[in-house]
This record gives structure tokens, C-alpha cells and sequence, in this order.
């Protein structure tokens, strides 16, 4: 009953917040300028949630202000206010509006965790991760992010994915993995639409599956996701999930090379040597090559586009 109290509590802050932050441009300009001016007013006369409301606007709201951000959450957070240690972390760990101090964010953001601020939590679970202003700590990690993905978090909903998938901080277990990325890909998180995709292309936690797999590369890659956008590219190249189709995988391959990811560039330079998908063009096979034979950061992919080029008297 206690937890269900609580979980209650959390929700009706959440709402409260999301009142006060979505509904201000959907509310017509004087109504929403009155409910500013309101919270404003009671944030000066010391109210530790109209403080934290206005840090939150001043972050995430129509009138960013990284200084004034800082100004109220160092006010509501000196109150106890979840909103305003959140804030006040977050301020710290981006150096946007002070100056950037790993080990201040982590104690303003494990103030809020401790209070149940669910994008604390998800953010502490982050800084262990990567050992920033505490030493790194998978265990810890996994801790934080436990916590934030059971309240719905789909970032941290992702990052537990990540964990029971290698191991860190918990017992590798693909069945897990793949129910946290499905939580969190149902919510639209890029990151875990691609690993789904990718654990159904393996067969890893779930029965194989190539139409599961192209369904959720297409919903990252229409993100914006470049791998992805290369995976779904190779998916219709292959016509595997999909039926085959040279166009499809061009247009994907060019999205994923347009945005520097040297394999899709040496595939589109493929395609274009052999016709396929796109009108057959040897200047614009070489130039595709050559941008992928550029790139230091894939050293695989750079030797098989200055292979390429070699075997086309080209380097």
C-alpha cells in the first residue's frame, strides 16, 4: 500500500509538472503568461515548487535560460525540491548555466534520485556508467537505471537492455535485454528500436525473425539513426524481412552515407559501379569510394575502399 502511495505521489508530480510545461503553448497567449507570472510570483516569495517549475521551464520550456535555470534550481534545490536538485545536477554535468562539475551533478542528482526523480535516477545511473565525478560502477549503474526504467524511463529502459545484454553490472541474460528494449522501443527510443532489431536479426533472446527485424530498423532509421539506416539499406539489398528492392536500399545506404558512416558510403559507391538501385555512374562510384577510403574511424571499411580503388587504377 506504501508503494502504491507513493507511485501515486510520483504521478501526480509528474502530471503536475507536465501541466505547468506543455500546457503553457498550448494555452492561449495571456492565460499562459498569467500562469507564468503566477508561478513567478510565488517561486519569488519562496516556494520551493513554483522554484523548481521555473527552473524546469527555463530548461526544457519555451524560454530556455541556462543562468536563470541555475538561479531557481539552486533555490528550490536548497529547499529540498527534487525538480530543482534535478536541474541543479543536470546545470553542473552540462556546464550550461555553471560551471561543469561531475561530482556536484552527482550529488544534486542523487539527491533527487533519493526522492524518486525519475530523470535523476536515469542520469545517476549514466554517470556510473561512464565513471564521471564517481568511479565507474556497473552494479551502481544498473541500480539507478532499475530504478528509473520501472517508473517508465525509456532511456534507462534502453540502458538496462544494454546490461542484461553484456553482462555489466548483472548477469547477461538476452531474455531480459530483449523485454527492456521492446519496453523501450515501444516508446520510441532509437537506441533500443535498433538493438531489437538487432537481436531478432540474431536470433538472440528472441526466435529469428528478419520481418521483426527490418520492422524496428525502419522505425530507427526513420530517426535519423545512420547504422540503422545502413542495416535497412542492406536488409532491401538482400531482401531479407523485405522483399529485395536495389532502390530502397540505395535510398537508405545514401541517408547512412550522406551522414558520414563510411560502410554505407563504400555500398553506395557499389551500387553505383553495378547499376543497381541507381543509375550506373563511375564518377559517382569513385567519389562514394573515396569519401569511405577517408575515413579513419572504420579501419575495415577503409581498406576494402582503398582496395577498391587500387583495383580501379584510382589511388
Amino acid at each position: 500500500m506504501k508503494t502504491l502511495k507513493k507511485i501515486a505521489t510520483m504521478r501526480y508530480a509528474v502530471c503536475a509538472l507536465l501541466a505547468f510545461c506543455l500546457c503553457l503553448p498550448l494555452m492561449g497567449d495571456d492565460a499562459a503568461k498569467k500562469l507564468f507570472e503566477e508561478t513567478k510570483e510565488k517561486a519569488k516569495k519562496g516556494d520551493a515548487k513554483a522554484q523548481g517549475l521555473l527552473a524546469w521551464e527555463y530548461t526544457y520550456g519555451e524560454r530556455k535560460d541556462p543562468a536563470l535555470a541555475f538561479e531557481w534550481a539552486r533555490k528550490a534545490a536548497e529547499q529540498g525540491d527534487s525538480k530543482g536538485e534535478f536541474i541543479l545536477g543536470r546545470s553542473f554535468q552540462t556546464g550550461l548555466g555553471a560551471e561543469q562539475d561531475s561530482k556536484e551533478a552527482v550529488k544534486w542528482y542523487r539527491k533527487a534520485a533519493e526522492q524518486g526523480e525519475v530523470y535523476a535516477q536515469a542520469n545517476l545511473g549514466m554517470m556510473y556508467y561512464y565513471g564521471k565525478g564517481v568511479p565507474q560502477d556497473f552494479k551502481e549503474s544498473f541500480r539507478f537505471g532499475l530504478k528509473a526504467a520501472l517508473q517508465g524511463d525509456s532511456l534507462a529502459q534502453s540502458l538496462l537492455g544494454e546490461y542484461y545484454r553484456l553482462g555489466l553490472g548483472v548477469k547477461q541474460n538476452a531474455d531480459s535485454s530483449v523485454r527492456w528494449y521492446r519496453k523501450a522501443a515501444e516508446q520510441g527510443n532509437a537506441n533500443a528500436q535498433a538493438n531489437l532489431a538487432t537481436m531478432y536479426y540474431n536470433g538472440k533472446g528472441v526466435q529469428r525473425d528478419f520481418t521483426e527485424a527490418a520492422k524496428w530498423y525502419r522505425k530507427a532509421a526513420e530517426q535519423g539513426r545512420a547504422v540503422t539506416q545502413f542495416n535497412l539499406g542492406m536488409m532491401y539489398y538482400n531482401g531479407k524481412g523485405v522483399p529485395r528492392d536495389f532502390t530502397e536500399a540505395a535510398k537508405w545506404c545514401r541517408k547512412a552515407a550522406e551522414q558520414g558512416q563510411a560502410v554505407a558510403q563504400l555500398n553506395l559507391g557499389w551500387m553505383y559501379k553495378k547499376g543497381q538501385g541507381v543509375e550506373k555512374d563511375f564518377k559517382e562510384a569513385v567519389k562514394w569510394i573515396r569519401k569511405a577510403a577517408l575515413q579513419e574511424g572504420d579501419k575495415e571499411t577503409q581498406k576494402r575502399a582503398k582496395e577498391d580503388l587500387r583495383n580501379l587504377n584510382l589511388d
